[in-house]
């Protein structure tokens, strides 16, 4: 049997150690201080979030811009929400902006990456911060940790968050029982054809900020795969010494189910797909299908012999351009937020 001599790339075991932080290096006073005339946005995508909204906000309210003003504008991106996300992000103290409003005269996508995208449109500041609106237990280092290594190192242009992500069972918690897509899909995917990323420890995180006028040139793909695509795009754009990660400790958050995983999944390897036909690594016009066939217990049209319903979803993607490309485009945010 042939020994493994595997071992980590020198170019990623040198990148995660010289572009790794903690969020505890990074305090709001000191971070004031550094950033002078730039101007710091966090944006909030959300969708039915009105259980967690509210307290996200308060907290970078309380300690972020009213204690410490370090961040500039708070605006939480409403995206098609059903209840009252909007109202108590409002009440809360954030600007509040439609996802349709901000895309309105564009062709209508769906997903999360649309709503960074109008975010992003919608954000004013030279440093953008992105955080998930389903956190539990918020702390203001989420936003510390994420713009401190851009407001202190003009070589970095963006930087993905990392933590640990206890998946809380019937019986018992894993500590690091999330990120399941993460593993299983995203980071051997990578590790495969972008191996320079392999010293991501989350790829897929929510939570990461970059520089307005570098993220204003990657386009964003509208489902889960908008993660996944801007790490590779912003590779291919700035190079990985441009590329930073920061601890920011733990992340609580709900989970989604076994058959959400498989379809977030599916989304990610198309996007995959996308980025190899660009590169001249997959056959152009070969593209994969974009249905995606699963089983599901019980329901009234269970089939005869499996006693399960099969249900078909469309798991395609489709990417809003570059902002820089259609700013002319794109309303003004208080326009879009009346």
């Amino acid at each position: 049997m042939r020994d493994n001599d595997s071992s980590v790339s020198p170019v990623v075991e040198a990148w995660a150690t010289y572009r790794t932080t903690s969020a505890g290096d990074w305090d709001a006073r000191r971070l004031l201080r550094a950033k002078g005339e730039s101007r710091v946005s966090v944006v909030l995508p959300a969708r039915n979030e009105e259980a967690t909204v509210g307290a996200i906000v308060s907290t970078i309210r309380e300690h972020l811009m009213d204690r410490v003003a370090l961040v500039d504008e708070l605006i939480v991106v409403d995206s098609r929400s059903t209840d009252r996300t909007a109202q108590v992000a409002r009440a809360a103290g954030a600007e509040v902006v439609s996802q349709d409003a901000m895309t309105r005269g564009l062709p209508r996508l769906t997903g999360k990456g649309d709503a960074l995208w109008a975010g992003l449109a919608a954000a004013e500041g030279d440093v953008v911060a992105f955080v998930d609106a389903d956190l539990r237990e918020f702390r203001p280092h989420f936003v510390t940790g994420l713009v401190g290594p851009l407001l202190t190192d003009p070589s970095i242009e963006f930087v993905k968050g990392f933590y640990h992500r206890p998946l809380v069972g019937t019986a018992s918690v894993e500590p690091d029982g999330g990120g399941r897509v993460t593993e299983l899909m995203a980071r051997p995917l990578l590790n495969l054809f972008w191996p320079e990323l392999a010293g991501f420890v989350q790829p897929l995180a929510g939570e990461y900020a970059g520089r307005r006028d570098v993220l204003a040139q990657v386009p964003f793909v509208s489902g889960y795969g908008v993660e996944t695509a801007m790490l590779i795009d912003l590779l291919e754009l700035v190079g990985l010494d441009a590329l930073a990660q920061v601890d920011l400790g733990e992340r609580k958050h709900r989970h989604q189910d076994t058959a959400a995983l498989g379809r977030m999944s599916a989304q990610i390897l198309l996007t995959v797909w996308s980025r190899l036909q660009r590169r001249g690594w997959a056959a152009p016009g070969a593209d994969p299908t974009p249905l995606m066939t699963q089983f599901r217990r019980g329901g009234s049209e269970g089939l005869p012999n499996l006693e399960r319903e099969i249900v078909v979803s469309d798991v395609s993607i489709e990417e809003r351009p570059p902002l820089a490309e259609l700013r002319h485009r794109v309303p003004r945010r208080r326009m879009a937020a009346a």
